[in-house]
């Protein structure tokens, strides 16, 4: 008997947006221990519902070594992103998809004691995204506030993007420079960064 389901091919996969957290969407606070911590930068709502609007899928990829650090437990983590939820759905917007590493190599918490591929800059959390979601990194953007997300880009053959909230600005001052890789675009904020993204994607 034939298989119904409709095989993935690289003609069906989607292009996405990966979106760093702290710094791209929400305020760059060092640890969000509390839930009080997580504000949301101004216009990030519209800039994601832009991304929605086109169609195209929206992923949260996040290093939080704070579980692993012990300095929060994983229900505030998810209480975080239960409140970054509402906010961007008050705002007819929403993300497609959040991937998390908790990992630490120096872990004070065993069970996140580990040396792992999903810590960005590796690119574990993409991969995962994209198995499970169906998603063409070749054609995709990653954006993030730090280096370490242009390098997640550069590995898994994306568009990388430097927003100058959170930790860009000086970023792009004294680290940039004597990097490698560099970003294809600089954005002021997400919306910016969203702005040229929808005039760049293949989509």
């Amino acid at each position: 008997m034939a298989n119904d389901v409709p095989a993935v091919t690289a003609s069906t996969l989607r292009p996405a947006v990966f979106l760093d957290r702290d710094g791209t969407i929400n305020e760059q606070m060092g640890y969000v221990n509390h839930i009080s911590r997580f504000q949301m930068l101004p216009g990030v709502a519209a800039a994601i519902r832009r991304l929605n609007e086109a169609r195209i899928p929206v992923v949260v990829v996040t290093n939080q070594s704070g579980l692993a650090r012990g300095y929060f437990p994983a229900e505030l983590l998810a209480a975080v992103h239960e409140k970054m939820t509402v906010l961007l759905a008050e705002e007819g917007a929403h993300v497609d998809g959040i991937y998390i590493c908790p990992h630490h190599p120096e872990a004070k918490k065993e069970e996140y004691r580990l040396n792992c591929n999903c810590r960005k800059p590796k690119p574990g959390l993409l991969l995962r995204a994209a198995a499970e979601m169906g998603l063409d990194l070749a054609r995709s953007v990653v954006v993030g506030d730090r280096w370490s997300d242009l390098k997640t880009a550069k590995a898994i053959g994306a568009l990388p993007v430097l927003v100058l909230t959170g930790y860009g600005r000086g970023d792009a001052q004294y680290i940039g420079p004597t990097q490698e890789v560099q970003p294809a675009f600089v954005g002021g904020d997400l919306a910016e960064a969203v702005q040229w993204i929808l005039g760049t994607m293949n989509i």
